[in-house]
């Protein structure tokens, strides 16, 4: 945080994080990858390079007695540590005012050198199951491919394990997720990802594109539903056929929310698919839009989205058990949306 700041802890989240110019890598210093993850959704909190331990025993024999002596002013052992060159021992953030919820990654990658094995472990997971155990692989997304061959997000990783480590304290296990993975060009600007990652700002870029559109903005009405704990909007969309006098109470609503919990990013996926569809011109479309009054919350928690939470809000807490709360200060999407409900 930084120290211009003068409240207790973090107030203000916003799109595009930190404005000022970060500070970069000084260029082919060496072989060693450069990580960030200062940009939103971004999550990692540390890398290490891996260092193996390797203790060598060693024993003096008498040529002709065969006893062994024992060299008194020496340990009976060598004690070398070796570096993993391209091995990479990460640590993701836990959710902000909150020493758990490590789930979701997402970080960039630089200084990538081509048809070298990489190893990546992420050690503070919390789960003691994982899909990555049962097919399930990490998400890359190359610059260079993307614009070579207009390749995107894909699924990769070779040697996939999700195991138990030895790293947790306080009687709590910590897990371990393991890949290696080779990069398909050097010099190149490259992402990892826990699930296909969609921000805030992609919302409210797709959002803009609704509210311009001539046709779709006549029956999709957007407005600001509430602000969160650090000033950003929670958006409510309302989808319907333009309503006459005499219909106004004759169509039942339909409420659909999404991204409660800020690393399930496959949710605001969805909610755009049926935001495509429902908005779309097709008869069953328009049939939908002429029967209902569909409510919409596409994120409820932006603030969590764009810090890089996997579960929480700015508060602390899992918003998905706090809608009966009347705390409307420290829960507000879902003290609204609830209300909303109810009318």
């Amino acid at each position: 945080m930084s120290g211009t700041y003068k409240e207790p802890c973090f107030v203000y989240s916003r799109v595009g994080g930190n404005r000022t110019p970060l500070k970069q890598p000084v260029d082919n210093c060496d072989d060693t990858l450069m990580f960030e993850a200062r940009f939103e959704s971004g999550n990692l909190q540390k890398v290490d390079i891996q260092i193996y331990y390797l203790y060598i025993y060693y024993y003096f024999y008498y040529l002709n007695l065969n006893v062994i002596f024992t060299f008194l002013c020496l340990p009976p052992f060598l004690f070398l540590c070796i570096r993993g060159e391209y091995e990479y021992q990460l640590t993701v953030r836990p959710d902000l005012f909150t020493n758990k919820h490590t789930q979701w990654y997402y970080f960039q990658v630089t200084n990538t050198q081509a048809g070298i094995v990489y190893r990546f472990t992420i050690i503070n997971f919390t789960k003691p199951a994982s899909l990555y155990n049962r097919g399930m692989r990490p998400l890359f997304y190359s610059e260079k491919e993307a614009s070579a061959h207009n390749i995107g997000w894909q699924r990769i990783g070779d040697q996939i394990k999700y195991y138990r480590n030895n790293q947790g304290q306080d009687r709590h296990h910590h897990f371990s997720l393991t890949w290696t993975f080779q990069f398909p060009h050097s010099k190149d600007t490259c992402y990892f990802a826990h699930c296909y990652p969609y921000t805030y700002t992609n919302l409210q870029e797709y959002l803009s594109g609704i509210n311009n559109d001539p046709v779709r903005s006549k029956f999709c009405k957007i407005r600001v539903l509430c602000h969160t704990i650090a000033r950003n909007m929670v958006y409510i969309l309302t989808i319907t056929t333009p309503l006459k006098n005499s219909e106004s109470r004759k169509r039942k609503a339909v409420i659909l929310t999404a991204r409660v919990h800020p690393g399930e990013t496959n949710s605001s996926w969805i909610m755009k698919g049926f935001l495509d569809y429902i908005l779309g011109n097709s008869s069953d479309a328009k049939l939908l839009r002429d029967t209902f009054v569909f409510k919409v919350v596409p994120m409820l928690n932006p603030d969590g989205v764009i810090v890089g939470n996997y579960r929480c809000s700015l508060a602390g807490r899992d918003l998905n058990r706090n809608y009966t709360s009347l705390l409307k200060e420290s829960f507000p999407s879902v003290w609204y949306t609830r209300n909303m409900i109810r009318r």
